[in-house]
């Protein structure tokens, strides 16, 4: 095995149990105007960046499917919410970031979310300096399952893909880590693993709280 030297993180379903309370606030917004269908297209959506889950939307859709208005309604929802403390950290977080400061492993934010949502997120929940570099889906060209976001991440942490293990949740996030050469882990949320996942995945663990004993065997 290559020795580890960084671990890149997503952001929504892996630090924060985000993923449940978007699509409670896409459905509350989506019964508002009798569209329907709507939690099963926000998991085909898991990973993706607005431009590419809006793509989704519409072929789903139709092209005049007002996306952007329903968009702004549930993130202005989603983000009430949160400030209402509905956005909690998974179990593990703290303690995983603290034990790979504790190691000398440099640590990264690949998510597909907006830098503006994600330093706010961060630094809300007080973890924001824990992270080395933070890549965001609108500081790249191409959503995940492209491996682009988990590239510029290992090349802004300094080290090879292949010393990088990738923590995600979603499938398009496990399909872009996989694509880029790191070593990528599941810790499953909203999404079951399938045997795609398995494939993917060198590992595929329930919480945060096992990654630590998983990367201290490198």
């Amino acid at each position: 095995m290559n020795a580890i030297n960084a671990v890149v993180f997503d952001m929504d379903g892996v630090i924060f149990d985000s993923e449940k309370l978007v699509v409670e606030c896409w459905v509350e917004t989506a019964n508002r105007y009798g569209v329907v269908g709507v939690e099963k297209m926000c998991k085909e959506c898991l990973g993706l960046n607005r431009l590419a889950a809006k793509e989704k939307f519409l072929k789903h859709y139709g092209q005049d499917f007002p996306y952007d208005s329903y968009k702004q309604e549930m993130s202005d929802l989603y983000h009430k919410r949160a400030r209402e403390g509905a956005l909690v950290m998974k179990p593990g977080v703290v303690e995983l970031l603290t034990f790979l400061k504790e190691n000398d492993i440099k640590i990264a934010l690949a998510s597909s979310t907006r830098k503006q949502v994600v330093t706010w997120e961060l630094t809300d929940a007080g973890i924001i300096d824990y992270f080395d570099e933070i890549v965001c889906g609108d500081m790249v060209s191409k959503s995940k399952p492209d491996p682009e976001i988990f590239l510029k991440a290992c090349e802004l942490l300094e080290v090879e893909p292949h010393e990088a293990f990738a923590i995600e949740d979603s499938y398009n996030g496990i399909r872009a880590a996989y694509a880029g050469g790191l070593r990528p882990i599941m810790v499953p949320d909203l999404a079951e693993p399938t045997k795609e996942m398995e494939e993917l995945s060198e590992v595929i663990l329930p919480s945060l709280i096992e990654v630590i004993s998983y990367v201290n065997r490198g």
